[in-house]
Protein backbone atom coordinates (compact mmCIF):
# COMPACT_ATOMS: atom_id res chain seq x y z
CA UNK A 1 0.00 0.00 0.00
CA UNK A 2 1.89 3.58 -1.05
CA UNK A 3 0.48 6.86 -0.14
CA UNK A 4 0.74 10.50 -2.12
CA UNK A 5 2.55 12.67 0.59
CA UNK A 6 0.67 15.06 2.11
CA UNK A 7 -2.36 14.51 -0.21
CA UNK A 8 -4.81 13.77 2.54
CA UNK A 9 -8.45 13.52 1.83
CA UNK A 10 -8.87 15.75 4.63
CA UNK A 11 -7.16 18.51 2.51
CA UNK A 12 -9.56 17.78 -0.07
CA UNK A 13 -12.85 18.22 2.31
CA UNK A 14 -11.67 21.83 3.54
CA UNK A 15 -11.37 22.67 0.18
CA UNK A 16 -14.87 21.36 -0.70
CA UNK A 17 -16.19 22.68 3.12
CA UNK A 18 -15.13 26.65 1.79
CA UNK A 19 -16.51 25.73 -1.67
CA UNK A 20 -20.09 24.57 -0.34
CA UNK A 21 -20.11 27.73 1.64
CA UNK A 22 -19.60 30.08 -1.34
CA UNK A 23 -22.13 28.09 -3.25
CA UNK A 24 -24.69 28.94 -0.42
CA UNK A 25 -23.54 32.30 -0.13
CA UNK A 26 -24.07 32.95 -3.87
CA UNK A 27 -27.68 31.03 -4.04
CA UNK A 28 -29.08 33.42 -1.39
CA UNK A 29 -28.15 36.44 -3.04
CA UNK A 30 -29.02 35.33 -6.43
CA UNK A 31 -32.64 34.11 -4.63
CA UNK A 32 -33.06 37.52 -3.43
CA UNK A 33 -32.48 38.98 -6.81
CA UNK A 34 -29.13 41.06 -5.86
CA UNK A 35 -26.31 41.33 -7.92
CA UNK A 36 -22.99 41.35 -6.43
CA UNK A 37 -22.33 44.77 -7.12
CA UNK A 38 -25.75 45.99 -5.86
CA UNK A 39 -24.71 43.37 -2.68
CA UNK A 40 -21.16 45.06 -1.81
CA UNK A 41 -23.16 48.50 -1.97
CA UNK A 42 -25.58 47.48 0.90
CA UNK A 43 -23.28 46.05 2.63
CA UNK A 44 -20.42 48.72 2.47
CA UNK A 45 -17.70 46.12 0.93
CA UNK A 46 -15.68 46.17 -1.90
CA UNK A 47 -16.96 44.56 -4.73
CA UNK A 48 -14.03 42.24 -4.70
CA UNK A 49 -15.27 40.66 -1.18
CA UNK A 50 -18.06 39.10 -2.65
CA UNK A 51 -16.40 37.40 -5.43
CA UNK A 52 -14.12 35.96 -2.83
CA UNK A 53 -16.72 34.80 -0.82
CA UNK A 54 -18.73 32.99 -3.31
CA UNK A 55 -15.63 31.56 -5.21
CA UNK A 56 -13.90 30.41 -1.69
CA UNK A 57 -11.27 32.61 -2.09
CA UNK A 58 -12.11 33.65 1.16
CA UNK A 59 -13.64 32.31 4.44
CA UNK A 60 -16.10 34.76 6.13
CA UNK A 61 -16.49 35.83 9.03
CA UNK A 62 -19.32 35.37 11.66
CA UNK A 63 -20.49 39.02 11.21
CA UNK A 64 -19.89 38.46 7.55
CA UNK A 65 -22.26 35.67 7.66
CA UNK A 66 -24.84 37.54 9.59
CA UNK A 67 -24.64 40.63 7.30
CA UNK A 68 -24.64 38.17 4.34
CA UNK A 69 -28.40 36.96 5.59
CA UNK A 70 -30.07 40.23 6.64
CA UNK A 71 -29.15 41.55 3.11
CA UNK A 72 -30.72 38.95 1.08
CA UNK A 73 -33.55 38.36 3.36
CA UNK A 74 -32.53 35.18 4.41
CA UNK A 75 -32.30 35.24 8.06
CA UNK A 76 -33.02 31.87 8.50
CA UNK A 77 -30.25 30.52 7.36
CA UNK A 78 -27.90 32.08 9.55
CA UNK A 79 -27.37 29.50 12.15
CA UNK A 80 -27.22 26.61 9.61
CA UNK A 81 -24.18 29.06 8.06
CA UNK A 82 -22.62 29.68 10.94
CA UNK A 83 -22.28 25.63 11.99
CA UNK A 84 -20.92 25.38 8.34
CA UNK A 85 -18.51 27.93 8.90
CA UNK A 86 -17.52 26.57 12.67
CA UNK A 87 -16.82 22.75 10.98
CA UNK A 88 -15.00 24.33 8.54
CA UNK A 89 -12.92 26.31 11.10
CA UNK A 90 -12.11 23.18 13.37
CA UNK A 91 -11.60 21.52 9.77
CA UNK A 92 -8.87 23.94 8.89
CA UNK A 93 -7.74 25.45 11.77
CA UNK A 94 -4.60 28.11 10.69
CA UNK A 95 -1.36 28.52 12.88
CA UNK A 96 -1.49 32.08 12.31
CA UNK A 97 -4.89 32.82 13.82
CA UNK A 98 -4.71 30.26 16.45
CA UNK A 99 -1.80 31.99 18.12
CA UNK A 100 -2.93 34.87 17.90
CA UNK A 101 -3.81 36.10 21.05
CA UNK A 102 -0.01 33.28 22.33
CA UNK A 103 0.21 30.28 23.03
CA UNK A 104 -2.21 29.79 25.79
CA UNK A 105 -5.75 29.16 24.48
CA UNK A 106 -4.79 26.63 21.81
CA UNK A 107 -2.75 24.86 25.29
CA UNK A 108 -5.93 24.84 26.74
CA UNK A 109 -8.35 23.93 24.14
CA UNK A 110 -5.96 20.70 23.54
CA UNK A 111 -5.83 20.00 27.70
CA UNK A 112 -9.72 19.78 27.04
CA UNK A 113 -9.96 17.44 23.96
CA UNK A 114 -7.24 15.38 25.72
CA UNK A 115 -10.13 15.37 29.01
CA UNK A 116 -12.53 13.81 26.15
CA UNK A 117 -10.48 11.26 24.72
CA UNK A 118 -9.57 7.76 25.88
CA UNK A 119 -7.60 6.19 23.48
CA UNK A 120 -4.45 7.56 21.65
CA UNK A 121 -3.01 6.38 18.85
CA UNK A 122 -0.09 8.52 18.02
CA UNK A 123 2.54 8.84 14.96
CA UNK A 124 5.35 10.94 14.55
CA UNK A 125 7.99 10.79 12.18
CA UNK A 126 9.65 14.55 13.18
CA UNK A 127 9.29 15.14 17.12
CA UNK A 128 8.68 13.84 20.23
CA UNK A 129 4.97 14.18 20.94
CA UNK A 130 3.77 16.55 23.23
CA UNK A 131 2.55 13.79 26.03
CA UNK A 132 6.32 12.50 26.15
CA UNK A 133 7.78 15.91 25.89
CA UNK A 134 10.10 16.90 28.87
CA UNK A 135 9.98 20.59 29.97
CA UNK A 136 12.94 22.11 28.09
CA UNK A 137 12.26 19.85 25.07
CA UNK A 138 8.73 21.09 25.19
CA UNK A 139 9.99 25.21 25.71
CA UNK A 140 12.47 24.14 22.73
CA UNK A 141 9.32 23.27 19.94
CA UNK A 142 7.46 26.31 21.62
CA UNK A 143 9.73 28.75 21.23
CA UNK A 144 10.41 27.51 18.14
CA UNK A 145 6.25 28.20 17.26
CA UNK A 146 7.14 31.75 18.75
CA UNK A 147 9.98 32.47 16.38
CA UNK A 148 7.88 31.12 13.18
CA UNK A 149 4.58 32.61 13.99
CA UNK A 150 5.63 36.06 15.57
CA UNK A 151 3.41 35.22 18.11
CA UNK A 152 3.47 37.17 21.94
CA UNK A 153 6.03 35.21 23.85
CA UNK A 154 3.74 33.12 26.45
CA UNK A 155 6.34 30.06 26.63
CA UNK A 156 6.42 29.51 30.32
CA UNK A 157 2.47 29.34 30.47
CA UNK A 158 2.85 26.87 27.28
CA UNK A 159 5.03 24.61 29.21
CA UNK A 160 3.02 24.64 32.30
CA UNK A 161 0.23 23.38 30.54
CA UNK A 162 1.90 20.93 28.69
CA UNK A 163 3.44 18.94 31.71
CA UNK A 164 0.09 19.44 33.28
CA UNK A 165 -1.10 17.54 30.31
CA UNK A 166 0.81 14.99 31.09
CA UNK A 167 -0.76 13.75 34.41
CA UNK A 168 -2.86 11.87 31.50
CA UNK A 169 -0.24 9.19 31.64
CA UNK A 170 -0.92 8.21 34.79
CA UNK A 171 -4.79 7.57 34.86
CA UNK A 172 -5.66 3.92 34.31
CA UNK A 173 -8.65 4.92 32.36
CA UNK A 174 -6.50 6.05 29.70
CA UNK A 175 -4.68 4.03 26.51
CA UNK A 176 -1.65 5.52 24.91
CA UNK A 177 -0.01 4.05 21.65
CA UNK A 178 2.81 5.96 20.35
CA UNK A 179 4.97 4.74 17.59
CA UNK A 180 7.98 7.22 16.71
CA UNK A 181 10.64 6.40 14.15
CA UNK A 182 14.40 6.89 15.49
CA UNK A 183 14.52 9.65 13.45
CA UNK A 184 12.58 11.49 15.90
CA UNK A 185 15.14 10.41 18.52
CA UNK A 186 18.54 11.65 16.53
CA UNK A 187 17.30 15.20 15.09
CA UNK A 188 19.37 18.12 17.31
CA UNK A 189 15.98 20.30 17.17
CA UNK A 190 17.46 21.88 20.83
CA UNK A 191 21.00 20.55 22.66
CA UNK A 192 22.30 17.35 23.29
CA UNK A 193 22.02 17.23 26.92
CA UNK A 194 17.88 18.68 26.80
CA UNK A 195 18.38 15.38 23.98
CA UNK A 196 19.86 12.87 26.55
CA UNK A 197 17.45 14.11 28.96
CA UNK A 198 14.28 13.44 26.63
CA UNK A 199 15.37 9.86 26.00
CA UNK A 200 16.09 9.28 29.56
CA UNK A 201 12.55 10.30 29.57
CA UNK A 202 11.60 8.11 27.11
CA UNK A 203 12.81 5.13 28.86
CA UNK A 204 10.98 5.77 32.02
CA UNK A 205 7.68 6.60 30.30
CA UNK A 206 8.07 3.00 27.79
CA UNK A 207 7.36 1.43 31.40
CA UNK A 208 3.81 2.96 32.60
CA UNK A 209 1.34 -0.23 31.90
CA UNK A 210 -0.68 2.20 30.03
CA UNK A 211 1.68 3.01 27.64
CA UNK A 212 3.08 1.80 24.20
CA UNK A 213 5.95 2.94 22.86
CA UNK A 214 7.20 1.83 19.67
CA UNK A 215 10.55 2.52 17.94
CA UNK A 216 10.47 2.20 14.39
CA UNK A 217 14.81 1.65 13.56
CA UNK A 218 16.47 2.72 10.53
CA UNK A 219 17.36 -0.54 9.37
CA UNK A 220 13.04 -1.62 9.11
CA UNK A 221 11.71 -2.70 6.31
CA UNK A 222 8.04 -0.16 5.65
CA UNK A 223 5.30 -1.40 4.03
CA UNK A 224 3.58 2.01 4.64
CA UNK A 225 5.97 5.21 4.39
CA UNK A 226 6.54 7.79 7.17
CA UNK A 227 4.66 10.69 5.22
CA UNK A 228 3.54 12.73 8.17
CA UNK A 229 2.45 12.51 12.01
CA UNK A 230 -0.66 11.95 13.44
CA UNK A 231 -3.00 11.71 16.20
CA UNK A 232 -6.05 9.49 16.78
CA UNK A 233 -8.36 10.41 19.19
CA UNK A 234 -10.61 7.43 19.90
CA UNK A 235 -12.34 6.83 16.93
CA UNK A 236 -13.84 10.06 17.06
CA UNK A 237 -11.22 12.53 15.06
CA UNK A 238 -7.76 12.60 13.15
CA UNK A 239 -5.45 15.60 13.75
CA UNK A 240 -2.46 16.05 11.00
CA UNK A 241 -0.42 19.29 11.38
CA UNK A 242 1.37 21.21 9.19
CA UNK A 243 3.77 24.16 9.37
CA UNK A 244 0.78 26.35 7.90
CA UNK A 245 -2.34 24.92 10.04
CA UNK A 246 -3.98 21.74 11.86
CA UNK A 247 -6.42 19.75 10.21
CA UNK A 248 -9.05 18.16 12.27
CA UNK A 249 -10.48 14.90 10.15
CA UNK A 250 -14.07 13.54 11.17
CA UNK A 251 -14.93 11.38 8.34
CA UNK A 252 -15.53 7.95 8.50
CA UNK A 253 -13.47 6.68 6.09
CA UNK A 254 -10.72 9.12 6.62
CA UNK A 255 -10.73 7.88 10.40
CA UNK A 256 -10.66 3.74 9.25
CA UNK A 257 -8.11 5.01 6.45
CA UNK A 258 -5.51 6.38 9.26
CA UNK A 259 -6.16 4.00 11.43
CA UNK A 260 -5.44 1.18 8.91
CA UNK A 261 -2.01 3.40 8.59
CA UNK A 262 -1.41 3.18 11.98
CA UNK A 263 -1.72 -0.28 12.62
CA UNK A 264 0.62 -0.94 9.35
CA UNK A 265 3.22 1.43 11.13
CA UNK A 266 2.76 -0.42 14.66
CA UNK A 267 3.37 -3.48 13.12
CA UNK A 268 6.86 -2.83 12.26
CA UNK A 269 8.28 -1.21 15.08
CA UNK A 270 10.10 -2.47 18.00
CA UNK A 271 8.86 -2.54 21.63
CA UNK A 272 9.69 -3.22 25.02
CA UNK A 273 13.15 -4.61 25.41
CA UNK A 274 13.64 -3.94 21.87
CA UNK A 275 12.64 -0.52 21.74
CA UNK A 276 14.50 0.68 24.56
CA UNK A 277 17.61 -0.85 22.94
CA UNK A 278 17.17 1.27 20.44
CA UNK A 279 16.93 4.23 22.71
CA UNK A 280 19.86 3.23 24.69
CA UNK A 281 21.85 3.00 21.64
CA UNK A 282 21.13 6.60 21.20
CA UNK A 283 22.25 7.52 24.37
CA UNK A 284 25.79 6.00 23.92
CA UNK A 285 26.72 7.52 20.26
CA UNK A 286 25.34 11.00 21.76
CA UNK A 287 26.85 10.36 25.48
CA UNK A 288 30.50 11.92 24.42
CA UNK A 289 29.57 14.71 22.97
CA UNK A 290 28.66 16.35 26.57
CA UNK A 291 31.71 17.53 28.89
CA UNK A 292 32.22 15.12 31.59
CA UNK A 293 31.25 18.44 34.19
CA UNK A 294 27.88 18.51 32.44
CA UNK A 295 29.03 22.20 31.46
Amino acid sequence: MTLPPNNTSGSSNVHEARNALGKRLRELRQQAGISGRRLAELLSWPPSKISKLENARQTPSDDDIRAWTRATNSEAETEALLASLHTLEIQHAEWQRQFRAGLRPHQQEIAELDARTHTFRVFEPSTIPGLLQTAEYARARFTEGVLLFKTPNDVDYAVRTRMQRQELLYRRDKLFHFVLTEAVLRYRRCSVEVLLAQLDRLMSLSAQPNVRLGIIGFETQYVVGPWHGFWLRDKDRVTVETFSAELNLAQPQEIMLYSNVFEQLAAVASYGRSARAIINRIIDDLAPEVPEDGG
